[in-house]
């Protein structure tokens, strides 16, 4: 493929660091890293597929045990993603259909404790207090939720699959992957969003993308530019100090 050979040219996994300096090194990944953020309200412009494909070059690199590279992703755009929005919405808005739904594996805990209870709701009610919305008022909170399904209005959208075959540790590897990607992209001045939301419409996904019934749905993501003019992507959400989750060993 023309792109991996232009990348194999460029530099090889052994090559030095194409930069004046290793601290100008650590600022760009640092920077890419810290500014990675969820973004929740994407411009129209379109994304080429040769962009979409560098990202994914670069981010093949990512760790996996064993070698592994257990991912497979499916890349969403134009007449297709607006028919899988669709498809979802018509479910989404039906409550009875809905709540039958099951997701393929558990994402978040059966039971909420501390302080992972507070984090979700401080985050939930600071997108919404951004947005107006008041505590009670569902039918906001259903549509802003229902955005997901548009993938924000970004112009890319991204599903990621395991062979079902795979163990749970899988799931770490397709982690760290996504994690590139998302990366990858912030190097290139664009955001992205990564959806769990998603995982309860996974046959619904995998009906309309005629997926294997092999493979199974770990996650979907938008990318895309940010809208800089609207609220919610002004939204920066805390993180505990390294302090808060280290524990440092010497004896």
């Amino acid at each position: 493929m023309k792109i991996d050979s232009e990348c194999e040219q460029e530099m090889n996994r052994l090559s030095p660091p194409p930069f004046a300096s290793l601290d100008d090194m650590r600022r760009a990944v640092d920077w890419a890293l810290i500014t990675r953020r969820s973004v929740r309200a994407f411009l129209d412009t379109p994304v080429p597929r040769e962009e979409i494909e560098s990202i994914l070059n670069v981010a093949r690199f990512s760790a996996t045990g064993v070698n592994l590279q257990p991912w497979h992703v499916h890349v969403v755009t134009g007449v297709m993603k607006s028919r899988l929005s669709s498809a979802i919405k018509k479910i989404n808005d039906d409550p009875r259909r809905s709540s039958a739904l099951e997701e393929p594996y558990d994402y978040y805990p059966h039971e909420w404790v501390a302080p992972y209870l507070e984090r979700r709701r401080n985050v939930g009610w600071s997108l919404y207090g951004l947005l107006g919305i008041e505590k009670g008022d569902k039918e906001r909170m259903h549509a802003q939720h229902g955005r997901n399904y548009h993938f924000f209005d970004a112009p890319v959208g991204l599903f990621f699959t395991v062979d079902r075959v795979m163990g749970e540790g899988s799931l770490l590897d397709i982690g760290m992957f996504m994690q590139n990607i998302m990366t990858a992209a912030r190097a290139r001045g664009l955001d992205t969003c990564p959806q769990q939301a998603f995982n309860k419409f996974h046959r619904v996904i995998a009906n309309e993308l005629a997926l294997p019934e092999t493979h199974m749905l770990v996650c979907g993501m938008s990318l895309g530019y940010a809208d800089p003019d609207c609220v919610e992507n002004s939204l920066v959400t805390d993180r505990a100090s390294v302090t808060d989750f280290t524990t440092f060993y010497t004896e």
